[in-house]
């Protein structure tokens, strides 16, 4: 069965940092492309990062430059760094990925 379980969510400053974590279960992870997305309050869930299987990029315009997306295959972990991070960045963050949604971790940018 496979399961997609986020951490690394919490409350930062404006301009501070947090890294996302998810965590696979289940085979095939390394043949998968993984996705990161976003809903704040009241707004639709929007892409924000994907990684191929063998590492290739993309970003939503709002977050060139201040976030990375990378994987770990050999652990089944894909990760959002996030940098230089601002009030509109506020939303749970969700992983997607073989075919289903982690559960979403919380991301709160507020001084």
């Amino acid at each position: 069965q496979v399961q997609l379980v986020e951490s690394g969510g919490g409350l930062v400053q404006p301009g501070g940092s947090l890294r996302l974590s998810c965590a696979a279960s289940g085979t095939g992870f390394n043949l998968y492309t993984m996705k990161w997305y976003r809903q704040a309050p009241g707004n639709q869930r929007e892409w924000v990062a994907s990684i191929t299987p063998d590492s290739r990029t993309t970003y939503t315009d709002s977050v060139k430059g201040r976030f990375t997306i990378s994987r770990d295959n050999a652990v089944k972990i894909v990760y959002l760094q996030m940098n230089s991070l601002k009030p509109e960045d506020t939303a749970v963050y969700y992983c997607f990925g073989m075919g289903v949604w982690g559960r979403g971790t919380q991301v709160t940018v507020s001084s």
